[in-house]
């Protein structure tokens, strides 16, 4: 066996094992992971602080505790503005219900009628596979918020034992980095190190660009369905503005509830309007004006890999396996774009005795 495939080998059962160990402690991750997701988005910070003349401890503990700060302060903001919404949307869920099948089942026996029964029943069998595949994806993810986070680590701890990893693992960052660093092969540590500041960068705008996205739609969005007098608009608008990191489902997700929410409310045609308007207007500002300004293209990733990464890691891990979707599939693009590169130089592509594109032909 060649030292090539030797190499490959190696790689591939470390993370055939690393994926393993995820999967087996996937359970008590959360708090680890959110841990390292802060000291992760804070450790340009602390190095600046740090250089500043900061000692890094108490620099670490200082961003750590601004953070919580933060957090706390933003819900005792919001928690009085959506406590109200959420009790009264709860309570009115089922009256929106009786109030859909009054109104969709004649249309729908209308079309029941036109189709014939054979048809009905397939469309019928394929209406039900595809909800309950959705639902059962995110009764997973839901499930594994409380029981994957919470049943061995439960609320208190939680948010005891976030706040420590984040500052020790702040706090130590730069000496895990030279660590792990100390430990690569030799020969191929320069490779390795590019790689990794390759998916370094792409991890780092997209969640800076993708977070300032989400924020902006998840004000415009409550704000303006909240203008337009929606029952419950602020909370439709802020969860869709916050889920919307999930390609499409955001947007699809807070129309589909606004929409029902209006017919609901209104009699009058205008503020319908204005709420197909306003989804309109915040699709038109995600796709034209924040994504190609605060994602771009050169990040990379996209949108149906990225869909196809958060369904993926979702369904093994739950709701830890969402936060870990996008660095996987970060990591997982380079690694596959690389290897392709190394694939159309090598002489499996160019055939015996070829050179690489661009090596001793003059025409390229």
């Amino acid at each position: 066996m060649s030292d090539t495939s030797r190499r490959s080998l190696f790689w591939l059962a470390a993370a055939v094992l690393f994926v393993a160990v995820l999967y087996l402690f996937r359970d008590i991750l959360l708090p680890f992971v959110l841990g390292m997701a802060i000291a992760y988005a804070f450790d340009p910070a602390a190095d600046r602080l740090e250089r500043a003349g900061v000692p890094r401890g108490w620099a670490s503990a200082a961003i750590v505790a601004l953070f919580f700060a933060a957090f706390a302060a933003g819900i005792v903001v919001l928690y009085p503005l959506l406590q109200d919404q959420i009790v009264r949307l709860v309570d009115s869920i089922p009256k929106v219900i009786a109030w859909v099948r009054e109104h969709a089942m004649p249309i729908i026996e209308r079309i029941r009628g036109e189709i014939r029964a054979d048809e009905a029943g397939q469309l019928q069998a394929a209406a039900k596979s595809s909800a309950g595949g959705i639902l059962a994806w995110l009764g997973k993810v839901v499930s594994g918020v409380w029981s994957g986070g919470l049943a061995i680590v439960n609320v208190i701890s939680l948010l005891v034992v976030t706040p420590v990893v984040a500052f020790y693992l702040l706090r130590d960052w730069d000496g895990l980095v030279a660590r792990i660093d100390s430990w690569l092969p030799r020969a191929q540590a320069p490779v390795i190190r590019a790689q990794a500041r390759e998916i370094d960068r792409l991890i780092s705008e997209w969640v800076r660009g993708v977070t300032s996205v989400c924020l902006i739609l998840a004000v415009f969005y409550g704000a303006c369905l909240t203008l337009v007098g929606l029952d419950f608009g602020l909370v439709i608008g802020i969860s869709a503005g916050l889920i919307s990191f999930i390609p499409f489902v955001g947007a699809i997700t807070g129309f589909a509830a606004a929409i029902a929410l209006a017919l609901f409310q209104f009699q009058d045609v205008l503020p319908i309007a204005l709420v197909v308007a306003t989804f309109g207007a915040g699709q038109f500002l995600e796709s034209y004006v924040l994504t190609p300004r605060l994602v771009g293209e050169k990040v990379g990733l996209h949108p149906v890999w990225v869909l196809f990464a958060l369904f993926a890691a979702g369904a093994l891990f739950g709701f830890v396996g969402v936060l870990l979707a996008v660095p996987a599939a970060a990591a997982i693009g380079v690694v596959a774009r690389f290897a392709i590169e190394r694939y159309l130089a090598s002489p499996y592509y160019l055939g015996s005795g070829s050179q690489p594109p661009g090596r001793g032909d003059p025409e390229r």
